[in-house]
Formats: structure tokens, sequence, C-alpha cells
């Protein structure tokens, strides 16, 4: 997406100023020896201005897409499968060896738990703070709606991936923990409200121009992950009526530039020997079959015939990956016809029609906006909601691969349990739930048991 060269210089502009503000909570969730910087803006200074807050806002949004996006999609990625390690890093040989051993000081572990909390808590300021600065009505609105949109996401990611999450940071590291359903039900409160700021009062140019340089569409961001959640969440219906309300052809990504890079192209191209690759097939047993003129096998994937160190067989990765600093898409349109399709089966009373009405759009789809085209014919296998949860399942992965979801729907859709082995490389996934972090559990009393697997 192409910005003015004005809006570059802001850009880069406000990302310096951020980071100065975004050291101010790297201590926040940390057991880690604090140590004072003379240099650092306090927080009384990063929240004093209009280009305080902004700055804020612009750190917040680079934290998520260029670190957060890293450990969201990585992590789960090497559990499920979806990805073979290919470097001898120890936090990746104990990812991928998985079972119930995995240890709670995993860097990955810590690095997923650690960012999204970081985000809660700069989120949370900025929504504090908004009003006590002299700000353009439309711009406080987009910063609200923009914080509340980011703090769901960050509680949504923890949700997928541990069994009881935080939702509200403490500075006395004594922060509640709830059950990860109810993670999912504050992060669709907080989507809800901030769709609510916006239907009220729309974010203003300003607020665009500082913040989100049109590359991410709030109002159609806030709906996808409105969708998302609920789906998760069990709610059914809600999640039907968000994705209908999200426009397909609206698209919003995650930026990157030379100073930010790709976050997922820097774990597998950047260095000579990469962390990662892609798994053949998507990561799925044989069981799941594709279409060789599926389009998303090409998109995604470019054959290797090579198996890593543990035998597992892995591929080169194209699509959104393997360019520096090309753009993520923030999700993907079909998505929101995958929601569709799965909430139709898993009603009370299952719409079979609907939902392969739905899942239909997204096999025979020939002009995505992502260009992340199946374009293959319409569903003709077996009409009953076990058959057509299968394919939902099958076109999930490939059509949201390495999106962060992999681990979230191969429990969702009772997928084998893993026998908490450690490397036994042909279970689908080898954990359910990630332990918690020895800095969480070291610091805050409230900390629950780690899950057995």
């Amino acid at each position: 997406m192409l910005v003015s060269n004005q809006k570059k210089a802001t850009m880069k502009n406000s990302i310096k100023y951020s980071i100065i503000c975004i050291s101010l909570y790297l201590g926040v969730v940390s057991c880690e020896t604090d140590f004072d910087n003379p240099n650092a803006a306090t927080e009384e200074q990063t929240f004093s201005s209009r280009e305080g807050i902004l700055a804020t806002a612009v750190g917040l949004q680079q934290l998520f897409s260029t670190t957060g996006v890293r450990w969201i999609v990585e992590t789960p990625a090497i559990t499920t499968r979806e990805g073979g390690i290919t470097t001898t890093f120890q936090n990746m040989i104990e990812l991928e060896d998985g079972g119930a051993t995995l240890p709670n000081f995993n860097s990955n572990v810590q690095g997923l738990w650690s960012t999204m909390l970081r985000v809660i808590k700069i989120a949370e300021d900025i929504e504090a703070n908004t009003a006590t600065i002299e700000l353009e009505s439309g711009t406080q609105s987009g910063l609200i709606a923009h914080a509340k949109l980011f703090k769901a996401m960050a509680i949504g990611s923890l949700a997928q991936n541990y069994e009881q999450v935080i939702v509200e940071t403490s500075n006395n590291n004594d922060a509640t923990f709830v059950s990860r359903n109810e993670g999912f039900l504050t992060a669709i409160t907080l989507l809800n409200e901030a769709s609510s700021q916006l239907s009220s009062n729309a974010a203003s140019d300003e607020f665009t121009d500082a913040i989100t340089l049109g590359n991410i569409d709030l109002e159609n961001t806030i709906l996808a992950m409105t969708a998302r959640y609920n789906l998760f969440a069990g709610n059914y219906d809600a999640a039907i009526a968000a994705a209908n309300s999200v426009d397909l052809n609206s698209t919003s990504v995650f930026a990157y530039d030379s100073q930010n890079l790709n976050p997922i192209w820097a774990r597998v191209f950047q260095n000579d020997a990469p962390n990662f690759k892609p798994r053949d097939n998507f990561g799925l047993p044989a069981e799941f079959v594709f279409d060789a003129a599926d389009g998303r096998l090409a998109f995604y994937l470019v054959a290797l015939d090579e198996t890593n160190q543990n035998g597992l067989p892995i591929e080169d990765l194209a699509g959104f990956f393997n360019v520096n600093t090309g753009s993520l898409p923030v999700y993907i349109p079909d998505e929101m016809n995958l929601i569709i399709a799965e909430a139709n089966l898993r009603q009370g009373t299952p719409n079979l029609a609907a939902a392969t009405a739905a899942l239909d759009e997204v096999l025979t789809d020939t002009d995505d906006p992502f260009e992340v085209n199946a374009n293959v014919a319409a569903y003709a296998g077996d009409n009953t909601v076990d058959a057509l949860l299968i394919e939902v399942l099958r076109n999930r992965r490939s059509e949201l691969f390495l999106t962060g979801m992999s681990l979230e729907d191969s429990r969702r859709f009772d997928r084998p349990q893993p026998s908490g082995a450690a490397m036994n490389y042909d279970e689908e996934r080898n954990r359910n739930f990630y332990p918690y972090p020895d800095l969480e559990r070291n610091s805050n009393p409230n900390t629950p048991a780690d899950p057995s697997i």
C-alpha cells in the first residue's frame, strides 16, 4: 500500500518517538531487575501531550505487528506441525519436542505471554490518558477504539494458547487470572465498545494520518475480530452476524519497512540457518487431501522434498512471508466465510445448506483481495455435520496458514490428543496449552498450576 512521502516521514518520526514510550512498559510484567535510564521519558511526559499519546499508539501497533506477530505465529506453528524447525536453537527444539516437559522458561512460551501483556498495559494506559489531553474528538475516538482493538487481540491471542489468562494488568504484580473463555468474552466486550465508540464519533483524518496510515480499516477489523472471538467462545449467532457485517473487499495489513521487518520473513529467510520452514500439506496428516490445483498450495508453499533434523517433511515458504518488507494481513477476508460455515454447523440446529454455501465461497474463490484463491470445485462430499466440519478445518489450515490460530483450531475440532511424550513427531499437536512462564510465576502469586499437557 502506497503512502505519501510526508506520511512516511511522519510515521518514521512517530516510530522513533514511540520507542522511548514503549520502554516505559518493558518492566511491567517481568521479574527482571529494572535499571534507571536518565534519558527515558517518564510516563507523565509520555501522556502529557498530543505527540506523546499518538507516538505511544504507533508504538503499540508496532510492538504487536513485529514482536507480537512473531510469537503469535511461530509458537503454535511448531506445536501443531505447521512448521518444522531447521535450527539448533534450544527454544525451537523444545517446542518441536513438546510434551509434558516443555519448560516454563522456553523463550517462545515467555515471549508470547510477556509481549501480549505489554500490549494490554499500553492499551490500558492510552485509554486511561486520552481524555486528559486536548485532542480532536475524532482523534480521541480513534485512539480509544484502536487501543481497545489491540487489547482485545492481545487477550484473544493469550486465550488461544493458555488455559487461563490475564485481562487487566496490575502494577503490583498480582493480576487476576480468568478462564480462557472469559478472556474471549472480555475481548468481545472490548470490541463491541470500540465499535460503539466509532459509531458515535468516527475516527478523524488526524488519527488515520498519524496512526494507521490507511493500512488498517479499523471498523472492519473490529468486526472481523468480533466474529473470530465469538466463534471461539461458542457464540455462534453473534459470530455469524459479525462475519456477515465485514466488507470482504476491504483489507487491513500490518505494514513493514527496512527498520521494522516482516517478522516471519526474519525467522525463515533472514539468516543462512533459518529457524523453521513450513511443513508440506500445511502440516496436516495425509488423510487431509488437497487438490493439486488448489491455488493456496502454490501461494504458500514451494516444494523442496526435504526433511528437517527430526524427519518432518518441509517446504520453502512463499505467500506473505518471502519479502523482508512485505505486509501481513491482520485477517484474511475468507476467514469470515469459514466462520459462517463452522458456526452454522455448530449451532443447536445445524444449517447444512448455509454452511455449504459459505464453504463454497472459499473453495471457488478467484478474486480474493490478497490473492489467496483456492479456485477449485465446490464441495461435493457427504452432506453431514462431521464431514463438513472436517472440510472447514482443512480449509482453515490452508486459507489461514501461519496466522496463529492452528492450536485453537486443533483443539476445537477435537483432533487427536497429544500423548504428553516428548519427541513424538507423528502427533498432530504436542501440547494442548502452554505452561505459564517463570517470569509470571515468580512475580505473581495468583499464577495457576500449569496444565498437564
